[in-house]
């Protein structure tokens, strides 16, 4: 039999070898990490189907084909655009550079005594022209990283096929693995452990599917705001900003500095400026007052500056795998310390602090309020 203080280093490391073999798998585990965050998202609508009397692998392969039929069509409205977009910009660049050369260039040279060339498309072509001759030289090392990069392209086609099966399977069983979990769950922790459990998982469906809501509102409300305003890289711009606002403020600043370069570039006045700044700024206002407390509510409670580290740091350590399970993570680890607060709240060792205490203070008031002889 383990003891008490055997068990605690049992599970410290057993939580520390999963992480360690995390941190080695991590260059093959996106395709099943995103597959298991898929399958969590979706698996109430699958219950649903199923309360139906749908069979529980019906019920995932309607989820899947309701799905499939949304992504198709989002795809065929948007990808047009977004080429048309993105055509645009490539056909206007050189309008743009000029742009930036006439007016960013002196401001820079006036305000800070930096004199740069880095906007003249003239000493740009120059000095492609002066390296050409290299270009043999470097052929082998383009021809490497070719060859490399195509092996990208082939790991991520490969992980895009993967998804879906992934997903598919996770969410066919879900039910399952999840009993199958709770099974190992040592009975004299189980209540605490499912209470656990059941807290992470307000938390997660709190911010996993209302910060998705959030995010696709707010691409939508910036993409038409802008389209309004005028700006040809409206759709480009909205749901890039909308897509990156579950760092909080870090869509909405690139957004509006995007936009605002734009907007001096394609119009040249400041109405237009003003004009997005409104677009945000209700951006802003929606977000704060009507989406994040209807669609995610006040039940995550994460600091913006650790939604940010959340991020930062599970990227550094286990790249784009982290960059996905960094904030369901978080949301975990928050929820373990509130649990580990009310414990130390209910402890012996706060309790003698604050006996302690109250009894310094009885003693001060007697001491107060005792007669002088």
């Amino acid at each position: 039999m383990l003891t008490d203080k055997n068990q605690q280093w049992f599970f410290m490391a057993t939580g520390l070898l999963i992480g360690y073999l995390i941190y080695l798998l991590s260059p093959v585990l996106t395709p099943f990490a995103v597959g298991a965050l898929l399958a969590y998202l979706f698996d109430p609508l699958a219950d649903k189907l199923e309360s139906w009397k749908m069979s529980r692998t019906v019920a995932v392969t309607v989820v899947f084909f309701v799905i499939t039929l949304i992504v198709v069509g989002i795809a065929l409205v948007l990808i047009p655009t977004l080429e048309q977009q993105i055509s645009s910009f490539v056909t206007n660049l050189p309008e743009y550079f000029e742009w930036l050369r006439i007016n960013v260039t002196p401001w820079l040279r006036e305000n800070f005594g930096v004199q740069t060339d880095l906007f003249n498309m003239e000493e740009l072509t120059a000095l492609l022209k002066l390296h050409w001759s290299q270009a043999g030289g470097i052929a082998q090392s383009v021809l490497t990283s070719v060859g490399k990069s195509g092996m990208v392209v082939v790991n991520w086609l490969m992980n895009g096929l993967l998804i879906p099966v992934v997903t598919f399977y996770l969410l066919r069983d879900w039910d399952i693995i999840t009993v199958r979990f709770g099974e190992l769950i040592p009975r004299p922790y189980y209540h605490t452990v499912s209470r656990l459990t059941q807290d992470a998982n307000n938390v997660l469906s709190s911010f996993l599917r209302g910060q998705l809501s959030v995010m696709v509102a707010l691409g939508a409300v910036y993409t038409i705001g802008l389209w309004i305003v005028g700006i040809e890289l409206s759709l480009l711009i909205g749901m890039g900003a909308g897509l990156i606002s579950f760092v909080p403020y870090l869509g909405t600043i690139v957004g509006l500095v995007v936009s605002v370069v734009a907007a001096l570039m394609q119009f040249g006045d400041i109405n237009h400026i003003f004009y997005v700044l409104i677009v945000f700024g209700t951006g802003q206002l929606l977000e704060g007052f009507i989406l994040t407390p209807w669609l995610v509510g006040d039940r995550i409670g994460l600091h913006p500056v650790a939604v940010i580290f959340s991020v930062l740091a599970g990227g550094q350590l286990f790249g784009f795998v982290g960059v996905l399970l960094g904030l369901p993570v978080a949301a975990v680890i928050m929820v373990l310390l509130r649990h580990a607060h009310l414990k130390y709240k209910e402890s012996k060792l706060y309790g003698q602090e604050r006996e302690i205490n109250l009894s310094s203070q009885a003693q001060q008031k007697g001491n107060v309020n005792q007669p002088e002889r």
